[in-house]
């Protein structure tokens, strides 16, 4: 493979993804002239269909720290397992004082969540699921909880090995429960 088609095929997979700032924070350095302002972002970016990563980035100016914090989130990508667009079962994730609890939810309902966990959702392409938020609404912490919360979650094989019982039976559980079977 030449160089030209590899970076052309790098360039395709950079642009299936989606990108979202979840938060800009502005912090001043008092010096002997006056104030000195720099800016750190938090950027998560996801393809989708179970695929996320963040970043967090500093720089003096705000299209560069967005910059570095993609950057991370690119190469910080983790799979997280989906089901039917939502997520297998109840997790429940924790970082410093933050609290984040994800439900699963039954098709239409949306993601009930605030704007930092929604941004981590869509990108990582749950469409249907409940969210609380305890103790912090600090976005840093919030987003190392969800993530937390994610680094919990089971594939529905996982689960049904653990339990002892066949996957068709997990599957038939699922149906009597949401109404269809996941995708």
């Amino acid at each position: 493979m030449s160089k030209v088609s590899r970076r052309r095929k790098e360039e395709e997979e950079v642009s299936n993804l989606i990108e979202k700032v979840v938060y800009v924070n502005r912090v001043a350095k008092v010096v002997k002239g006056g104030r000195r302002f720099s800016f750190s972002a938090i950027v998560v970016v996801g393809d989708g269909r179970g695929s996320v990563g963040v970043g967090y980035g500093k720089a003096n100016e705000v299209p560069e720290a967005i910059r570095k914090a993609t950057e991370k989130a690119r190469k910080s990508m983790k799979v997280y397992p989906l089901v039917g667009g939502t997520i297998a079962h109840e997790v429940r994730g924790e970082f410093g004082s933050g609290t984040v609890i994800l439900k699963p939810a039954s098709p239409g309902t949306g993601v009930i969540a605030g704007p930092v966990v929604r941004a981590i959702m869509d990108a990582v392409g749950v469409n249907n699921v409940l969210s609380k938020l305890l103790n912090s609404s600090n976005p840093f912490n919030v987003v190392r909880a969800t993530f937390a919360a994610l680094d919990d979650l089971e594939s529905v094989e996982q689960v049904a090995s653990r339990r002892g019982i066949a996957v068709d039976d997990l599957y038939h559980n699922y149906t009597v429960r949401w109404g269809a079977a996941p995708a």
